[in-house]
């Protein structure tokens, strides 16, 4: 197979479009149709179905797609490892929960950009959840996710640990009120999102019914519970600001619950470029200290 077709194939895998996929790979649309084609023809089936809003993957495709992205990746390594000689250099793509990009990394990226200059760094936030999959699925070099985490696939390193609190409105006076709210509502980020789940599993526990409504920013999810629209759980130090400003109450729960790792993932087969090897040095510089008190 080549490279550059099982290239193709995942970048159109990944937009769901020939289009976008060419922009991508800095080519034009007819190379990139040219290159799922040969792969189809090398394998015998049809890898994804055209349609009028662009493709999406066949069940063969979507079987295929970690293999190819594997493939691409470990030929990725292999010319990172041939050229990764004196400072750090090339390129390094990370995912993020929101909640650590907000609390944590701005003091690891300062230093790392600042300290190395060669390389291109990129950040994407998402679910711990997403994350995880996009690094074990090779979209991403690593990852900070909400722990625990068990994947064969995937290597895990703590790097620094969060208390999680329940956040309400300042008319919510304790986590027992909340059996007497009618229509409660949790105010949370999408599906995968590690707080979710344990918001709903404490919830359960106690038997309070809630409805969800759903954001994907930090900051709504803070400004709608000031709002008196519903609840939340989150690391205690990303509403600080919110409970010093005195728009939010913040209720503790119980210790074995509010103790949550944050980690960093990556794959356990992947190359470990000298940009990666810095990073994860300048990360465990700036928490040392706080893992050595926790």
């Amino acid at each position: 197979m080549d490279v550059a077709d099982l290239k193709a194939f995942e970048a159109v895998a990944r937009h769901g479009s020939m289009n976008r996929a060419a922009v991508e790979l800095h080519t034009v649309q007819s190379n990139v149709t040219a290159r799922i084609r040969s792969l189809e023809r090398e394998v015998g089936v049809a890898l994804f179905q055209r349609h009028v809003r662009g493709v999406s993957m066949t069940p063969a495709g979507q079987r295929m797609l970690p293999y190819a992205a594997r493939i691409a990746k470990l030929v990725a390594d292999a010319r990172v490892a041939a050229m990764d000689d004196g400072p750090p250099r090339g390129s390094l793509v990370l995912g993020t929960m929101e909640t650590a990009a907000a609390l944590r990394l701005s003091p690891i990226v300062s230093n790392f950009a600042r300290t190395y200059p060669q390389v291109r760094l990129s950040l994407t936030t998402g679910t711990s959840r997403s994350l995880a999959v996009d690094v074990a699925e090779c979209r991403l070099d690593g990852a900070f996710i909400a722990g625990p985490l068990d994947h064969p696939e995937l290597h895990t390193e703590t790097i620094f640990r969060e208390e999680l609190v329940l956040v309400t409105p300042r008319t919510i006076h304790s986590l027992e009120s909340l059996t007497s709210i009618p229509h409660l509502k949790t105010i949370v980020f999408r599906v995968g999102c590690s707080y979710r789940q344990q918001l709903e599993a404490l919830l359960v526990e106690r038997g309070i019914l809630a409805t969800t409504l759903e954001f994907g920013s930090l900051d709504a999810i803070i400004a709608c519970v000031a709002a008196g629209i519903g609840i939340t759980l989150l690391p205690r130090g990303v509403v600080a600001a919110a409970e010093q400003q005195d728009i939010i109450a913040i209720h503790e729960i119980s210790p074995e619950k509010a103790r949550v790792e944050t980690l960093f993932v990556r794959r356990h087969d992947a190359y470990i470029s000298s940009a990666m090897r810095a990073f994860v040095e300048v990360s465990r510089a700036e928490f040392g200290p706080l893992m050595a008190a926790a």
